[in-house]
């Protein structure tokens, strides 16, 4: 959809030079001398990298509109991760560029938010909190006083989260994705 440079808008989506952005910020410029513009702070959706761009008044720009479906994770494939789309029942292979550091916290069977345009995915939203097991505990490599009252232990996804002492091999945790920490014991 093609619409003006004077009607963006903070949380419009931009297809500009073949990448995707979201405004972030947009306000109309008046100079005294010259031509007035609209200066805008826009983030790439792919590499969350922000830029600030200037567009003329009433330059076309061309908005797209995105969505979000539901993925499930099934397993690494080559390359990449595959998801089955719930919402279509098909599947979905997702790069591991857009999964990042995510795949941390990959399970198979774990439920997702993606977000397309078209059928390019650009971004996989975990759920805040996942329930995982502990399959290993790192040892201990100094005595532990009261303000180190805490371990490392290694769940099924491979991710490393700080625990209390407490905790042992075979527990089950929730943890917030978010932020890589340990909630409690389930």
């Amino acid at each position: 959809m093609t619409t003006t440079s004077n009607h963006i808008s903070p949380g419009m989506t931009l297809s500009i030079g073949g990448k995707i952005y979201r405004v972030e910020h947009s306000v109309k410029v008046t100079v005294a001398k010259g031509t007035p513009f609209i200066k805008t702070k826009l983030k790439n959706l792919m590499s969350d990298e922000v830029i600030e761009k200037n567009f003329k008044v009433d330059e076309e720009v061309k908005e797209v509109s995105l969505s979000e479906r539901s993925l499930e994770y099934l397993y690494l494939e080559g390359k990449g991760y595959l998801f089955l789309d719930i919402d279509h029942l098909e599947e979905v292979l997702v790069s591991s560029d857009v999964v990042g550091e995510k795949v941390s916290y990959l399970k198979e069977g774990a439920q997702l938010k993606a977000t397309f345009y078209g059928d390019t995915i650009f971004s996989i939203e975990l759920p805040q909190f996942l329930e995982l097991m502990i399959v290993k505990i790192e040892d201990l490599k100094s005595k532990v006083s009261v303000s180190n009252a805490s371990k490392i232990a290694i769940l099924e996804t491979g991710a490393k989260v700080e625990v209390p002492l407490f905790i042992e091999v075979g527990d089950i945790i929730k943890v917030d994705t978010h932020i890589g920490e340990f909630v409690q014991r389930i």
